[in-house]
């Protein structure tokens, strides 16, 4: 573990760094298959279908309420928190190999301006729920401003501004929920802005219905244009947006880097203990918010406060507590699965784009014309043979290759240099 009076620019032994590396990966791996059992239902189905059930252009049976209630609990926002303290522990383990090699932060930098770019080009051209433009952003916050802080600060500024997050998030949504959802209010100010939020998602679910309408009937420009048009400045609002969550999560990865978790210096039995407790903490908490929104009824702000305003602590605990109990499993994993999801975590980029990109043929009317076709049950079927397709692919060609096709991409921009891709 490195203590509070090392500096930043010491690298770790290769040992150390290697059995953290695997962990990485072995974890990222996980993560980027879950984030695309989030994603799914935003790929297949109107974007707002994502978190509201009512968008569904199958309906929505009972035990689809369920399995809706099911994935909030165990994957919705999980999967993604983790992604992002993994990103976080990313970050800085690239800076202590350029700190090795005597380069600066700004090389970092430069990484991040090229992931940026790949985000946009992502969110415009694939699809819009990128996440890796709101990761350039923060990571620049991170890599500029808190880099050089210990351990112990990052850790405590990433918990803080979580809370602080939090607090925003819960005061908001609750706000937007009881507004539209309550009773008419009396005063006129408010029942302008009740009419405001009520508005607001009848353009949202249009919106649906339009991009359905492109995806089953209109050409692949129209769709880019309609993302153009619609939603252009949606990169710099979700930015900003996600900075209440993604930064303080890439904060806490660092600082859990440095503290040794996902290198087996914690005491096995402890960990194991806070890994369970935040996942079952976490998990009684968020079936507790997920009963008590499927008891009130869908609606766009009840679906809307339970995703973004009361699961953002429990959320916190869960992804913890997976991250502790995954990179306790890590150095065990090295088996047949083990070995493939590490592989799929080492060209996790790849796989995250990829993915994107073959639903976009999958669903669209250029492709096999599948949007808004398949209700919840048939998008699972699709997630688990996209599983299947990344563990097939990625370990046979890291073992030819030294990179994932983007990563190798990725770094020789970032270096400036062409390197060997084959092995």
């Amino acid at each position: 573990m490195i203590s509070e009076g090392s500096t930043p620019d010491r690298p770790q032994p290769v040992s150390v760094q290697g059995g953290r590396i695997a962990s990485l990966d072995f974890i990222r791996g996980i993560a980027v298959m879950g984030i695309l059992a989030a994603n799914i239902f935003s790929m297949g189905q109107p974007f707002t279908a994502y978190m509201y059930p009512e968008a569904f252009t199958t309906g929505h049976s009972d035990a689809e309420d369920w399995m809706w209630a099911a994935q909030l609990v165990l994957i919705d926002g999980k999967m993604r928190g983790l992604f992002t303290i993994l990103f976080g522990a990313g970050l800085y383990l690239f800076m202590e190999k350029a700190w090795a090699k005597g380069a600066s932060r700004w090389l970092q930098v430069k990484r991040l301006l090229w992931l940026g770019l790949f985000g946009l080009i992502h969110f415009y051209l694939i699809w819009r729920g990128d996440i890796l433009f709101a990761y350039a952003v923060s990571g620049l916050v991170a890599v500029l401003l808190f880099i050089n802080l210990s351990a112990r600060n990052q850790l405590i500024l990433g918990i803080l501004g979580y809370i602080a997050g939090g607090i925003f998030y819960a005061i908001g949504m609750t706000f937007m929920q009881v507004t539209a959802d309550g009773p008419k209010p009396d005063s006129a100010a408010l029942s302008e802005v009740r009419s405001e939020f009520i508005k607001a998602a009848e353009t949202d679910l249009a919106d649906g219905r339009a991009e359905t309408a492109i995806q089953q009937e209109g050409t692949y420009l129209e769709f880019v244009s309609h993302t153009i048009e619609e939603h252009g400045t949606d990169p710099l609002v979700n930015a900003w947006l996600l900075v209440f969550e993604t930064l303080p999560l890439m904060l806490i990865g660092m600082a859990l880097y440095r503290f040794g978790l996902f290198g087996g210096e914690w005491d096995p039995r402890t960990q194991r203990i806070w890994g369970w407790a935040g996942l079952a903490v976490g998990g009684l908490l968020t079936a507790i918010i997920a009963s008590m929104t499927m008891e009130g009824g869908f609606t766009y702000y009840n679906v809307l406060a339970a995703h973004i305003g009361w699961s953002h602590f429990p959320r916190l605990f869960m992804t913890l507590g997976l991250a502790a109990l995954l990179a306790l499993y890590a150095p065990h994993a090295g088996n047949w699965i083990g070995d493939r999801i590490s592989a799929a975590g080492r060209a996790a980029f790849t796989n995250y784009i990829g993915t994107s990109l073959v639903m976009l043929m999958i669903f669209g009317n250029w492709g096999f014309d599948l949007f808004g076709q398949l209700g919840r049950v048939e998008l699972y079927v699709v997630v688990l043979t996209a599983w299947i397709a990344m563990l097939a692919w990625s370990q046979p060609w890291l073992i030819r290759f030294r990179y994932g096709p983007l990563e190798w991409v990725w770094r020789c921009m970032t270096y400036g240099k062409v390197f060997a891709l084959r092995r």
